[in-house]
Parts: structure tokens; sequence; C-alpha cells
């Protein structure tokens, strides 16, 4: 966010009913904020951290996933092997990679 202009001034908020409070309109314009967005608040030094943050549904991400997914095509050579045998194969390669680490 670089972008952001560095003249605007500190401006005073008081906690409203409900611990609610406005975003000045050049916070808001700066950040491109609007109703429904959502902020993440964090302690810091000296005071708090409001920073904008994108939510995505699960549902309609899991979509975009699935519709992806269909378009991936296998174009690598078929093993002989069943998925067991497979996964088998994984897992002792696996265990044996982690053996010396441990």
């Amino acid at each position: 966010m670089n972008h952001l202009k560095e003249d605007i001034q500190m401006t005073l908020m008081r906690i409203r009913n409900a611990a609610q409070l406005t975003l000045p309109v050049d916070v808001r314009k700066a950040l491109n904020i609007k109703e429904g967005d959502y902020l993440e608040a964090s302690i810091v030094s000296g005071g708090v951290l409001l920073k904008p943050v994108s939510v995505v549904e699960r549902d309609r991400a899991w979509a975009s996933i699935v519709k992806a997914t269909a378009k991936v095509k296998d174009k690598g050579p078929r093993s002989k092997k069943s998925n067991l045998s497979e996964e088998r194969t994984i897992a002792r390669e696996v265990k044996a990679l982690r053996r010396p680490h441990a």
C-alpha cells in the first residue's frame, strides 16, 4: 500500500455505543474501504493497527477449486501399480527421509 496519501492528518475518533467507531472519509477512501468490508485489528506498541483483509466465502472458494481441478488433465505415463501400492511406496520413502533428520 505504498500508494497511500501521506498527507492524511491524524483524526480523533470516539468509541460509540456497542464499542463502534467510524473511520473518517479520507481514511476510507485512501484504503478503498466500503461498508461491509473486514478489518483485522492487532494490538501494537502504543495502539491498535487496523488492516483491511479479504474474506472469501468457503462455498464460492470450493466451487472455484472444483472448477479449476476439472480442467487438469493427466498427461504422464500411467503406473502399473495399484493406488494402494503407490501409497505404500510413498509412505516408505517419506519414512526413510525422516529417519536421518529425527
